[in-house]
């Protein structure tokens, strides 16, 4: 057959890409179009996404695959990352610039809507993991400091879904997107087998938070319809191309994408966040895994993605931007390299403890945790990069036992997908601190699964086990075995000591 040729824009938290994804009906390949920063602008005390530019970029990469690729399309996709939204007034007005997830307004949030609804509850309805940046607080947020915006507000789209409705005009809610905002629940009647469940209005409506403006939640792999005629004629498009809700959720997409074959695997999306768990038909809320403030999101094909939210490489990043104002822009290879020239198991820290979610100074509140913890504090960049890394690996290592746990039996292979594939010292680390052999790549998984849904969607692909096959065929991987795996017991036991 000749190739499909598929545009995928895959937003991230750091950056933005559009590629086009040729597929033969055995392979697929990506070509990267544009690559674009992505990122929190602050004005005043606040911090948020740049939804117009990044709408103008994706229109800039549209143009681009005209002119690579001609006019025709086999269909287009958006994915991006979960939990923030935009508030759509009168006549589809942008009413707001949509808030970024790690603005402040969210502190103290969680506290505040279990005093409105028990903790328990909120579990029971949703299966999410408590985390401040969820939508459900955010919105919480609004209401307690009497936003005017949320009163006139008629449709609430998550990020992906304002892209699709700038595209086709179309105004819906993507299964796996929707998942995220721990206001969804996958229990619920109306929902259908490829996306169970439905919005869960009655918790909103406990919390005092309105439910008019919620839209209809549709399956991945549904075709939105065709491209709006005012973009096609904008940047030269086929205006008859159609606009495909993928795995619109960035890391539903890779998920989809994710090589395996069989049983006994776990996967690790891996990049700004680590999200790290199974895929699984139903989701498993019950006391332990509320305990363990694991979550339950949408997948392809209706499946739940049981997994834990871990702080993941932004730790990196942003030791990255502080140096590069401080000192200078260091490429994350020469980092590495100090990294494996620095002393092992010096210092840990818990991703995941609050002080590391704000933007900032990183180095110095790796720093102040080491010395509040009374450990030896790193000082030089390779040493608090060693930290950084050495903890993600202990904490996957904490989170594979209690996946197995509650999933009741072992997990033999480490599936890490996304762009912290590419770093072979953490995946070396995962595979030590782990004893379990990981797989690496493939490292575009989000924009592999973003065009292969778009082929299963419109029948070019029969399964999802098929489509996990394509990625087989395509990209070629790296396995990790267990080098040093000794030395990592005591590390860990110091480590669940400040966990």
């Amino acid at each position: 057959m000749a190739d499909l040729k598929f545009l995928a824009f895959d937003l991230g938290a750091e950056s933005g890409r559009g590629f086009a994804g040729l597929f033969d009906g055995e392979r697929v390949v990506l070509d990267e179009l544009r690559r674009f920063p992505n990122g929190p602008v602050r004005i005043m005390d606040s911090i948020f996404w740049d939804a117009l530019r990044l709408f103008s970029e994706m229109k800039d990469c549209m143009r681009a695959f005209v002119s690579r690729y001609g006019r025709e399309a086999d269909g287009i996709g958006v994915d991006t990352w979960g939990v923030d939204f935009a508030l759509l007034g009168k006549g589809d007005i942008l009413l707001s610039n949509p808030y970024h997830y790690r603005d402040k307004r969210t502190n103290g949030m969680i506290e505040e809507a279990i005093k409105r609804v028990p903790k328990e509850r909120i579990f029971e309805r949703t299966g999410i993991q408590f985390m401040q940046i969820n939508t459900l607080y955010q919105l919480l947020s609004m209401v307690l400091e009497g936003s005017p915006i949320i009163g006139i507000a008629e449709t609430l789209l998550m990020m992906p879904d304002l892209f699709n409705f700038w595209l086709t005009g179309v105004k819906a809610s993507e299964f796996t997107i929707a998942t995220t905002s721990q206001f969804y629940n996958p229990r619920g009647e109306g929902g259908t087998e490829t996306a169970p469940g439905g919005w869960a209005r009655d918790l909103l409506q406990d919390m005092g938070i309105p439910t008019h403006f919620l839209p209809d939640i549709i399956p991945s792999g549904t075709v939105m319809g065709k491209i709006f005629p005012s973009v096609a004629e904008e940047v030269g498009i086929d205006g008859r191309t159609p606009v495909v809700a993928v795995g619109c959720h960035d890391t539903a997409s890779a998920v989809a994408a994710v090589p395996v074959k069989g049983d006994g695997w776990c996967y690790i999306s891996s990049g700004t966040w680590s999200l790290m768990g199974v895929e699984v038909e139903r989701p498993i809320i019950n006391d332990r895994t509320m305990e363990l403030n694991f979550t339950n999101e949408g997948g392809v094909g209706g499946r739940i993605r049981f997994l834990k939210n871990i702080m993941g490489l932004w730790l990196l990043q942003e030791c990255r931007r502080t140096w590069a104002r401080t000192d200078r822009d260091y490429p994350y290879s020469e980092l590495m390299e100090m990294a494996k020239g620095s002393k092992p198991f010096l210092a840990f820290v818990d991703p995941d403890d609050p002080m590391f979610l704000p933007p900032g100074d990183m180095p110095s509140r790796i720093q102040e945790f080491c010395r509040r913890t009374g450990q030896r504090v790193p000082e030089t960049k390779g040493e608090v990069v060693r930290c950084a890394l050495e903890s993600l690996a202990l904490k996957y290592r904490w989170v594979l036992e209690k996946l197995e746990e509650v999933m009741g039996r072992k997990i033999d292979t480490i599936h890490v997908v996304g762009g912290g594939s590419q770093n072979q010292l953490l995946c070396q680390l995962t595979a030590d601190a782990t004893r379990r052999q990981v797989i690496a790549g493939p490292v575009e998984a989000t924009a592999t699964g973003n065009v292969l849904v778009q082929a299963l969607a419109q029948g070019h692909i029969a399964t999802l086990s098929d489509l996990r096959e394509v990625v087989r065929n395509s990209f070629d991987l790296i396995s990790y075995e267990p080098l040093d795996p000794d030395p990592w017991d005591d590390a860990y036991e110091r480590f669940l000591g400040l966990i």
